[in-house]
């Protein structure tokens, strides 16, 4: 069952099991931000904490962060994205975002980022006015899925490189996975075990997850799922 904690009077986080996502609430209007792993009720659950006009917008279209998103007939997403939510069964409009599109909530201006690597169409979201970068799964401290065809390591490092160009606009990152929140001091240690996998320099180990045999890079501040090397 999904757990909901408030994190300020307009702000929530809905922890559903191993991923989360967010409900932000404006003047006008109110967002939810990815609907979950297992929580098609997501817009019933994001009505009973605002009575403002409900839309949706997704970091990403992984499974585990569109269930709740057949509530709603269309959703703000990168166009990238559309293959990926197609294939996790997501029907309805997408209506696009794109880097430095701003959605105004009233009072309440959220930039878009597009950060691809993770999947082709990931987004990270700037909360502008509360310096806080609502970060998908590229920003975490858990371990990030970066093997199969929507996958790009080196697209996920220029990502994290360019995120540092905005370090002077928050101060908190919000991740959908793992601890929360995390430090934008994440972004750089991410980038530099991303290189050192690029490079072929981190130890990595066989692993079986979900019947894929992947390679675990463990690092102390996070870990990366990547392509099998024999």
């Amino acid at each position: 069952m999904a757990e909901i904690i408030q994190i300020n009077e307009n702000t929530w986080r809905i922890e559903d099991g191993m991923v989360r996502f967010f409900v932000l609430e404006g003047t006008e209007k109110a967002l939810m931000i990815d609907s979950g792993m297992t929580t098609p009720d997501a817009a019933e659950i994001a009505k009973t904490l605002t009575k403002k006009p409900l839309e949706m917008m997704n970091t990403h279209a992984d499974r585990d962060h569109v269930s709740g998103n057949g509530a709603f007939a269309w959703c703000y997403m990168s166009p990238a994205e559309e293959g990926n939510f197609r294939t996790a069964g997501g029907k309805g409009e997408i209506r696009p975002i794109k880097d430095g599109d701003v959605i105004d909530l009233g009072g309440r201006p959220l930039e878009i980022i597009d950060i691809p690597g993770h999947t082709p169409g990931s987004v990270a979201i700037l909360d502008v006015n509360a310096r806080v970068l609502i970060s998908g799964d590229s920003v975490q401290a858990g371990t990030i899925y970066m093997f199969g065809e929507k996958r790009n390591i080196s697209d996920y490092v220029l990502s994290m490189k360019k995120l540092l160009g905005y370090l002077e606009r928050f101060d908190m990152v919000y991740p959908s996975h793992g601890t929360f929140p995390v430090d934008p001091s994440q972004i750089s240690l991410l980038i530099g075990g991303a290189e050192e996998i690029v490079a072929g320099k981190a130890q990595g180990k066989p692993v079986d997850l979900f019947g894929n045999k992947v390679t675990l890079y463990q690092f102390p501040y996070a870990g990366f799922y990547g392509e099998l090397r024999e």
